[in-house]
């Protein structure tokens, strides 16, 4: 027998290759997050603070509505959401498996506004919401037991897949963020970030003006080198699913 574990995508449909359990998936990454919580310094900024976590529940709220009404609110039924804006310079931000979101200050520039942010929590939080963590980890487990029975592999699987989220959930000192999802990931966030923005009352056509700011400020990597999208394929990516998300945008 060998190993078959799909799963389905919210929202997008794609069938999608898991491995590994929520309940794993969750014990290791909240691990990871109460360590990197242990040395990060919290942003000293009220108002920022606030606009995080504001921003933050908004989305969550929406999200928890459209999966409800979708028949899938088990697929977050263990998310614990936790909103935090921490005091970094680089301009980054990362929602952990089970709706533990970080914002580094470093961001706020690029984002300007609390639209802006919103797409950068929509886009992290549809991580989460896809299981792209566990998507990672389970596809790692494949090329470290090739088509192995299923049974083989589950005796074994433990002490990898501890391995493996030490690799997912480089949240340490030694990296500082979670490590880079592949370009489809990428994608696929992009598009239900998006949509997530808009269901919580965000203006999801702010994404073109973010990622172009975020390009201008030096922060664009050639595709051939990097998992993630060029800020130009990006961009028209965006483009490309704009009109999904304007279908879900009501104005507050």
């Amino acid at each position: 027998m060998f190993i078959s574990a799909c799963s389905t995508v919210a929202l997008t449909g794609r069938k999608q290759l898991l491995l590994v359990s929520d309940s794993e998936v969750l014990g290791l990454s909240n691990q990871s997050f109460k360590e990197y919580m242990g040395t990060a310094k919290m942003s000293a900024n009220k108002t920022n603070t606030a606009m995080v976590e504001r921003v933050g529940k908004n989305i969550a709220t929406a999200v928890e509505a459209y999966l409800k009404s979708q028949g899938l609110e088990s697929e977050i039924q263990n998310f614990a959401w936790e909103f935090h804006l921490v005091k970094d310079t680089s301009a980054n931000a990362f929602c952990m498996p089970g709706g533990k979101i970080v914002v580094n200050e470093g961001i706020l520039p690029y984002t300007k506004t609390e639209a802006g942010l919103a797409i950068v929590v929509g886009h992290e939080v549809a991580h989460a919401v896809a299981k792209h963590s566990a998507e990672r980890m389970s596809q790692q487990l494949l090329v470290s037991y090739g088509g192995q029975a299923l049974g083989t592999l589950m005796q074994k699987k433990s002490s990898t897949t501890q391995m493996l989220a030490q690799q997912v959930f480089g949240l340490g000192a030694q990296y500082g963020y979670m490590l880079p999802y592949s370009r489809k990931n990428e994608y696929e966030a992009d598009r239900m970030g998006l949509v997530f923005a808009a269901m919580a009352g965000y203006n999801p056509e702010v994404a073109v003006e973010f990622w172009q700011r975020m390009s201008q400020g030096g922060k664009s990597i050639p595709a051939f080198l990097s998992t993630h999208p060029s800020d130009e394929a990006r961009i028209a990516n965006l483009k490309k699913v704009m009109p999904e998300a304007l279908k879900y945008y009501k104005k507050k």
